[in-house]
């Protein structure tokens, strides 16, 4: 690895036309084309590294821009010099004395390092024959400590706390492994339950999952009381009492409203209210969590940034901490995210869908299992059945079990020819 250089970035306007079958929609976001900055890192020779980060169609063009300006910082440079201190690259891409002013790291910036972040990890996994989730596992814990900006983190987690951590939960991981090796690691389906679906077709839905072996299901709500109130009882006649249902209202409502209609569903039993407010009101998400305890709250997969989950820890704001593979600044601030998560004994439960984000995260569930958490009590990763075809390692699902992936790499590269046809607004599907 040491004479691979990285000599070509390739960035592409990556969009799927969902918003036809309205898939991905919900109370906030009604018309998604699921789509993704997507960016190629060309070597002099041996392998190249994918990346994305996810969107909703228009605005891509933002992301894609941030990522050609940010793809300098990997062009032109040994391999090496970038994964002996991964770390510092983090800190390089986030630190830009001009450029981070558009930030700091949040929106349209921080998507785009996520994307050359998540790139980078997946060349160097492929470098070293590994898929990413045993690259992560097998590191020392000082070399995953190394990885992490604790910047703004200190007054919750230390390196040396993180370090010990990861210490003390070694032990094991080789039984640990057998476990996902023979089950896999547990997710649900939000596939049943999109906003803009009729009744007849969330039945049919619900019945095809259960055939199926699904235990966890998701509903997507905000809509009038009634109407909400209507699918969630479907829902929870057709799953049955004992299997868990899940709410996510995508930050429609307000914190007084959330509270009146979090309290309403309740007569369902939902096992989390995921978003009921704001992503950015950490006391909103506080004051709900205390004044509706018979149901969770779940967030996360719009939280800016390692320090907003941390407030939100330290708030008691969260049940369920849903990290999001590209929101995040890729691995690395992940990695931060999931150790603040142990510390404070919160269960890691991803986000995913969209573009590529089943494929990352069941990288960052295993290694959480692995090397962090060690427990699979209360832990599920989101599971959405749209466009895994147009990767070359799709997810793998087995009885509601994500299947470890087996192949080098951070499972996100796509097929040329769904490059060529989706590429926005020269690609065939679009023309």
């Amino acid at each position: 690895m040491s004479d691979l250089k990285i000599i070509r970035a390739q960035v592409i306007d990556l969009r799927f036309p969902t918003s036809r079958e309205h898939i991905g929609s919900d109370a906030v976001n009604v018309d998604p084309d699921y789509s993704a900055a997507y960016c190629i890192l060309e070597t002099d020779h041996g392998p190249s590294g994918y990346g994305l980060t996810f969107t909703l169609g228009r605005g891509t063009e933002l992301c894609v821009e941030a990522l050609k300006y940010l793809s300098r910082y990997a062009v032109g440079r040994p391999l090496s010099s970038i994964t002996d201190d991964l770390g510092a690259f983090y800190r390089e891409l986030t630190s830009d004395s001009q450029f981070r002013w558009l930030g700091p790291e949040k929106g349209v910036i921080h998507l785009a390092t996520g994307a050359l972040i998540n790139a980078v990890w997946d060349l160097y996994a492929r470098v070293q024959g590994k898929p990413l989730w045993r690259l992560l596992a097998e590191m020392e814990a000082e070399e995953i400590v190394r990885t992490i900006d604790f910047r703004y983190l200190s007054d919750a987690l230390t390196p040396a706390e993180a370090t010990q951590l990861l210490r003390e939960r070694r032990p094991g991981m080789e039984e640990r492994l057998k476990r996902l090796q023979q089950t896999g690691y547990p997710a649900y389906t939000t596939s049943v339950g999109w906003f803009g679906f009729s009744d007849e077709k969330i039945e049919r839905l619900c019945d095809e999952a259960l055939a199926e072996g699904w235990t966890h299901f998701k509903l997507k709500v905000g809509g009038r009381p009634e109407d909400d109130l209507r699918r969630a009882r479907l829902v929870r006649s057709k799953i049955g009492p004992d299997r868990r249902l899940m709410m996510d209202a995508n930050q429609k409502w307000d914190v007084s409203e959330a509270i009146e209609r979090t309290r309403a569903l309740a007569e369902v039993h939902p096992w989390w209210m995921e978003e009921p407010t704001s992503p950015d009101d950490i006391l909103g998400h506080a004051r709900i969590r205390r004044e509706v305890p018979q149901v969770r709250i779940a967030t996360g997969e719009h939280c800016h940034n390692r320090v907003m989950f941390k407030q939100l820890m330290q708030a008691g704001a969260l049940d369920f901490c849903q990290i999001d593979s590209c929101r995040l600044a890729g691995v690395n601030e992940n990695l931060a995210v999931i150790l603040l998560a142990a510390k404070f004994n919160i269960p890691v439960c991803p986000h995913a869908g969209g573009v590529g984000l089943c494929e990352y995260v069941q990288h960052l569930s295993a290694f959480d299992y692995l090397r962090v958490s060690t427990t699979l009590e209360d832990r599920v990763t989101e599971f959405v059945d749209h466009l895994h075809e147009h990767f070359t390692d799709p997810v793998r699902i087995r009885n509601a079990h994500y299947q470890l992936p087996e192949k080098p790499g951070y499972s996100a590269e796509i097929y040329p020819e769904t490059l060529r046809d989706y590429a926005y607004p020269s690609g065939r599907v679009w023309s």
